[in-house]
């Protein structure tokens, strides 16, 4: 009985220990969200200072976002760029991950293993290179947004690895029709986590990218992403005027996502564990 209660007694500790750790991990996390919160309805002046809480509440930092800047230009910029890839991504991940799964060719394994090499590099190795290729077809600046898409959907297929673990998971007796029948009316609703998965991560990507959208965009204030425009009014020109609305365009920014995500976790969570079980 008293190894049983020591046991017990330890087993309570830990647990206490874990879920302290996690509710300090928590609070870490969302200070600087709170903060922003509170910056982005502070009324009494638009630069930095030294409290958190502000002395009085008002909206004029989004009103001043709406109208007197070109937020709502780069938010649009975003948007066409991070819905078009999450489309273009996910039609391309999914046939990628669908053939390699599904389907004996030669130099299959050769291909997985030069993705997967390939994929080992990161990828601002190549930015340069990208730019000028991309300089030279006038999709750099203005035309910066189709330049992006571009970048973002082209590489997209080494990408497959967690949907093709999914795909694993799906019996092969299922496959006896056609492969496109299989395809869109059998595969494809059993695969709904990991479809839902894999246009998220699309989506998200573009969505908070800087370093290729700063590049391709450079020198063209119309053609910036978010990521790039709100950098922009933290610089020491701007800080002083744009701080507060720098706040509110963040807080503006991470609504979709935040929305997205927590209507999405479940299959969320599904496509990265069922894709976690084979590679």
């Amino acid at each position: 009985m008293s190894k049983y209660t020591s046991k017990s007694g330890k087993e309570h500790l830990v647990r206490t220990l874990i879920y302290i750790f996690l509710i300090a991990l928590c609070v870490i996390w969302l200070v600087p969200f709170i903060y922003l919160i509170f910056q982005a309805f502070r009324g009494e002046s638009t630069s930095m200072v030294t409290y958190i809480i502000p002395k009085e509440w008002s909206l004029k930092n989004f009103e001043i976002l709406f109208t007197e800047t070109t937020f709502l230009k780069w938010y649009l910029n975003t948007l066409i760029i991070a819905l078009a890839n999450a489309v273009l991504q996910t039609v391309i991940v999914l046939c990628v991950a669908y053939a390699l799964s599904r389907m004996r060719f030669k130099g299959r394994k050769l291909l997985m293993n030069v993705m997967l090499v390939l994929g080992m590099f990161p990828g601002f190795l190549s930015m340069i290179a990208t730019y000028f290729i991309l300089k030279l077809f006038g999709l750099t600046s203005e035309n910066s947004v189709p330049g992006l898409i571009l970048i973002y959907a082209a590489s997209s297929g080494m990408g497959y690895y967690i949907a093709k673990g999914f795909f694993d998971t799906i019996p092969k007796s299922l496959d006896e029709a056609s492969r496109s029948r299989v395809f869109f009316r059998i595969i494809m609703p059993m695969a709904k986590p990991i479809i839902i998965y894999t246009i998220m991560m699309a989506f998200i990507a573009p969505w908070g990218d800087f370093m290729y959208a700063s590049l391709i965009s450079f020198g063209h204030e119309e053609a910036y992403n978010v990521a790039v425009g709100l950098y922009k009014w933290l610089d020491k020109e701007h800080i002083n005027s744009y701080f507060t609305i720098f706040c509110a365009g963040g807080l503006f920014v991470s609504v979709p996502v935040t929305a997205l995500f927590m209507a999405l976790q479940k299959y969320y969570v599904e496509g990265v564990t069922g894709g976690a079980v084979k590679g």
